[in-house]
């Protein structure tokens, strides 16, 4: 029930504040984990650039205190894993400098029924090496490396509370197919059970992730994302992958619906959280 609260609480504050002004709606979302990209995987772009076109920085004559910072992103998450009874919240802010340098911050709610609610924290920071078509050139990818920083609480007697993810990730939108099309991957190393819903392992993996998108209007999108499961000697997560529908109102907001697949939750090899639904709300000031 608390959990529910929870979420009720982060949508009216999304609620109030659909006020603000807006560039431009659209991806990067804030994940669920904070940093800008879909609900399970990180883009190379960062919060308040979407789809990665931005007018070239100021010169250091023209600079203010407005172009130093982007405007910020809210994003909340619910995930409503019924073959567990779980449901899995999450509200996170993320804020861009200087257009390369993105910073971010979720903070989790899981909640079994009739369990101990995990809270879970995430500090992210992510910076962009390359911006697409840099040098003029329309085939380069925007590319950047980012790091998340975690922490759990009730996590089980031997192991560890905190951890950390480090990743690797290469995002292009192709606008010459007859849909714009936006592919994103990368690699990244965990120490994460469960994205560290249940703590930390003591050795690290190094995974896979993909996404891809198509833009159908300019009012909506739809796509797929994977998430590769890291396998450790005690421990060996199940792959991820959800399929989701995005709905732009208006240069504010962005609204996603998804089924989600979070491996098998009868197997005796991996653990898996089984199959539901999600639901996400993201403002783009």
């Amino acid at each position: 029930m608390e959990a529910h609260k929870w979420t009720y609480r982060s949508l009216l504050i999304t609620l109030a504040l659909l006020g603000a002004t807006s560039s431009y709606a659209g991806l990067p979302f804030n994940s669920v984990e904070g940093p800008g990209g879909a609900a399970l995987n990180p883009f190379a772009y960062t919060a308040g650039t979407p789809w990665g076109d931005k007018e070239e920085p100021p010169t250091e004559k023209q600079l203010d205190f407005s172009q130093i910072f982007n405007k910020p992103q809210i994003g909340t998450w619910y995930v409503n894993l019924g073959d567990v009874d779980v449901d899995w919240n999450s509200i996170s802010i993320a804020e861009t400098l200087f257009d390369r340098v993105e910073i971010s911050y979720a903070h989790e709610i899981i909640s079994p029924s009739g369990g101990t609610h995990i809270r879970k924290d995430n500090l992210g920071v992510k910076a962009l090496l390359i911006k697409e078509n840099q040098w003029d050139k329309n085939f380069i990818p925007a590319l950047a490396v980012g790091a998340i920083l975690k922490k759990t609480d009730n996590t089980q007697d031997g192991v560890d509370d905190t951890g950390s993810d480090f990743y690797l990730v290469t995002t292009k939108l192709i606008k010459e197919t007859p849909k714009p099309l936006l592919l994103s991957g990368g690699i990244l190393s965990t120490d994460g059970r469960t994205l560290g819903v249940f703590g930390y392992d003591n050795d690290r993996d190094l995974v896979g992730f993909a996404n891809l998108d198509v833009v159908l209007h300019e009012k909506v999108a739809a796509g797929v994302e994977y998430r590769q499961g890291a396998r450790f000697d005690s421990f060996k997560n199940a792959d991820y992958w959800d399929a989701h529908l995005i709905f732009f109102p208006n240069q504010n907001i962005s609204l996603i619906g998804a089924y989600i697949n979070a491996g098998d939750e009868n197997s005796n090899s991996k653990v898996g959280l089984g199959d539901g639904f999600v639901l996400s709300a993201q403002i783009q000031f």
